[in-house]
């Protein structure tokens, strides 16, 4: 079917939904947005789906959301035999709830008894309910920081970990066999609700994943005398109820929410992009912090699985990354648990393989083991599961990824900003209480173990053209890799595609261990790298690069040199 024909297609089938129609009529003479909506169709990959919402194929919409519902209810009656059932949650995005409730129609259709909140609730407690629920999959509905035109819908497996590489492979077969408009089985919302085949999860469970939260606190004791002072925005997302509750539970009592942010609301009216790690993002916060005068701004992201913070610096406030928040926690938990006694034996510690390496420096101090794995918080979760296989889920004390999500505890099978907003507050008020700030922990750990510097730059590839544009870099570059990036030597080239690890002095190639993904990374001297990989969610291709320097103005003139050269080899 070409573009034309899929375009009249729709406006014949959506002709009792008005707001679809009215948009099909609007684009009806412009063939390039009529191009764009149609001559694809949402992509959906190890975490789901994720795309604009409106009219098409190609866009997030009740159709979209059916018929990969109808794919996922084949993959769990073929899987589950017995008793299958999922979990639903959704964050504040425009048209979560309704998404979210259509979702709950056609799995309840379809047979799957279906477990969902009765309101907005964090990406974390959707992973907590599959597990506690004892489901067979799960759905949360969100598109977690991307701009407002975006939507998004991702799956869980049984261990309330996003699906696995072979599931969503099976999934995605499932679906390709399923007509957009007449493959899907449906029941109304209201009518699954009084079936009782569709049911609201109940309070307990809330209360038990907070429970479990509280558990992962190390000196929550000394919270409430610390004097703690915090400025708080939910980004008008799924945060604010259980970030608030878990830090009362602990003793922050000194909160102030920045109002115009508090409430949910999918529009995002005070700034461009919902993002924790944007200076933009947090600018009414900022201003907040002018009169308010806190130890800490505290940001999350609309699922509320992503945190950031600001902390008082030099007369105003500085945004922390989150490889340092990252690294800091990681120092924290092992200092702390180590001085208690309650450091595991063989602790674990899991990072992505574009996460900071100051991660190896501190694990070395304390015998941490870390596990490197592959960009994605589902690989994390992953290494949480072959643990528990063992009967050894107990070794794992932390898990971050750069993208500022992080998970301590296993409780959960992906990051998680509630327990990342506690435990943080809990450090600041534990260094607080010694007389330290933010600011002075983040340089005593830097003096313990050197400094490192990490950033990402994206590179929109939008559109059709988008698509091609990121394979030709990645092949271009596989094909002929460069000698020196910054006028530092490449020394090695990993390619997580073909597996394979070479270097490029004696040419000599080894295996990597670790599943194939479009990944390149190259290995430079003085201790520096770059990594390139498409974004798996967005029209956008990443490039992570790392500086190492005996201060951070030599790390971080040495960076803008590198990703300077870099971004010429790509052609941006």
């Amino acid at each position: 079917m070409n573009v034309a024909e899929n375009y009249l297609l729709w406006c014949e089938k959506t002709v009792n939904d008005a707001a679809l129609q009215d948009e099909l009529k609007e684009i009806a003479n412009d063939s390039e947005a009529v191009n764009d909506r149609f001559y694809r169709e949402l992509e959906f990959g190890t975490g789901g789906l994720r795309g604009i919402i409106g009219a098409g194929s190609y866009r997030m919409n009740i159709y979209t959301v059916r018929r990969v519902t109808q794919g996922l209810a084949r993959y769990i009656n073929e899987t589950f035999k017995e008793n299958p059932s999922a979990a639903i949650a959704y964050d504040s995005r425009i048209n979560s709830d309704v998404f979210a409730r259509e979702a709950a129609g056609v799995l309840a259709a379809n047979g799957i008894a279906v477990h969902i909140y009765s309101e907005l609730m964090p990406t974390p407690m959707l992973s907590y309910a599959v597990r506690a629920l004892g489901c067979s999959a799960g759905i949360v509905i969100t598109a977690s920081h991307n701009p407002a035109k975006y939507n998004g819908y991702k799956v869980y497996g049984s261990d309330g970990c996003q699906l696995t590489l072979d599931a969503a492979e099976t999934v995605l077969d499932n679906i390709n066999s399923i007509p957009m408009f007449d493959g899907t089985e449906y029941i109304g919302f209201e009518e699954g609700l009084s079936g009782g085949i569709i049911k609201y999860i109940p309070q307990d469970v809330i209360n038990g994943y907070i429970e479990e939260v509280y558990k992962q606190g190390i000196n929550t004791a000394l919270v409430p005398e610390s004097g703690l002072k915090v400025v708080y925005t939910p980004l008008n997302g799924a945060g604010n109820k259980p970030v608030r509750a878990i830090l009362d539970k602990i003793g922050v009592s000194d909160v102030t929410v920045v109002k115009e942010q508090e409430n949910p609301d999918g529009n995002f009216p005070t700034c461009p992009s919902p993002n924790p790690e944007i200076r933009e993002a947090l600018a009414l916060g900022l201003e907040l912090c002018k009169t308010v005068k806190p130890d800490l701004l505290l940001a999350t992201d609309p699922d509320s699985d992503r945190v950031g913070i600001a902390v008082p610096s030099g007369g105003g406030y500085e945004l922390f990354t989150g490889n340092e928040v990252g690294a800091m926690l990681l120092e924290y938990i092992c200092s702390e648990r180590t001085r208690l006694g309650t450091m595991p034996e063989n602790p674990v510690a899991v990072k992505t393989i574009v996460t900071t390496d100051i991660t190896r420096a501190i694990a070395k101090e304390y015998g941490v083991e870390i596990t490197e794995v592959l960009t994605g918080f589902k690989f994390i979760g992953e290494q949480i599961g072959l643990l528990e296989e063992k009967g050894e889920e107990n070794r794992y004390i932390f898990g971050f990824e750069e993208s500022y999500g992080y998970l301590a505890g296993t409780y959960v099978r992906d990051k998680d900003a509630v327990v990342t907003s506690m435990l943080i507050c809990e450090m600041a008020a534990f260094y607080r209480t010694k007389g330290i700030s933010l600011i002075q922990a983040r340089e005593n750990m830097y003096k313990k173990y050197g400094v490192y510097t990490h950033t990402q730059k994206s590179f929109q590839c939008e559109g059709e053209t988008g698509m091609q544009r990121m394979s030709e870099i990645m092949n271009g570059l596989r094909d002929e890799t460069p000698e020196a990036i910054g006028g530092l030597k490449v020394i090695r080239f990993d390619d997580y595609l073909k597996s394979v690890s070479v270097d490029t002095a004696t040419g000599n190639k080894t295996g990597l261990n670790l599943p194939k993904s479009d990944v390149l990374a190259f290995m430079l001297t003085d201790n520096a790298s770059v990594v390139l990989r498409p974004s798996g969610t967005e029209p956008k291709i990443k490039a992570y690069y790392t500086t190492t320097g005996a201060s951070k103005n030599e790390a971080d003139a040495l960076e803008e040199k590198i990703s300077a050269d870099f971004r010429k080899i790509i052609g941006f």
